[in-house]
């Protein structure tokens, strides 16, 4: 499978563009690039069923947070508090940083 560059990096906030849970910010939590998918903070809850084990004595219902695709979601400013596209720069220095197209604030990780 053919991996697509992405600008998104753990701990980034994004915002949920397409989809059910859309218009919701979360934070990034693990980044899966053979995929193509990201794990949110709170985005994309579902609910499985277990069965009683040695690690869990009792079964259950049990929510938590599934991939999304990471062409859903949008990277947010910090500066501008807004969902931005980015743009990679390199400084004077060659470090190649990634810049917010809408203030060119460069967006801390």
């Amino acid at each position: 499978m053919i991996t697509a560059k992405c600008a998104i990096k753990k701990d980034d906030k994004v915002k949920v563009i397409a989809g059910r849970d859309k218009g919701k910010i979360g934070k990034v939590l693990k980044v899966n690039r053979k995929k193509n998918r990201l794990l949110v903070e709170n985005i994309n809850m579902v609910k499985r069923h277990t069965r009683p084990t040695a690690k869990t004595k009792q079964g259950g219902i049990v929510e938590g947070e599934a991939l999304i695709p990471w062409s859903n979601v949008m990277l947010m400013c910090s500066k501008c508090i807004q969902p931005t596209r980015i743009k990679m720069q390199r400084l004077e220095d060659g470090k190649k940083v990634r810049v917010c197209c809408k203030c060119n604030e460069i967006i801390d990780s």
